[in-house]
């Protein structure tokens, strides 16, 4: 019972993992560009590096929405198919 949870718990996380790391690296990404653009420049203003990476983020988030929700669907319904194993 109890590797069982443990085993939910760990999967549950990656599937956390999976989900965020597009918008995670696609931001992570522009930032670093953003970052060596201005340090090459010389420009150092704050909404430079903050509004294009909200940007590409949330681009990145609408490309990615349809693989994200069937991950998620197909999660969702492993776990309520594991809910009778559950029960005592």
């Amino acid at each position: 019972m109890e590797a069982k949870l443990i085993g939910l718990g760990v999967e549950t996380f990656k599937i956390a993992l999976y989900l965020s790391l597009p918008m995670l690296l696609a931001g992570m990404i522009a930032g670093l560009s953003i970052s060596i653009f201005q340090a090459v420049t010389q420009i150092n203003e704050s909404t430079l590096s903050f509004v294009p990476k909200i940007l590409i983020t949330i681009v990145v988030a609408i490309f990615t929405m349809p693989w994200m929700m069937n991950m998620m669907i197909e999660f969702t319904t492993r776990l309520f198919d594991m809910i009778p194993t559950f029960i005592f």
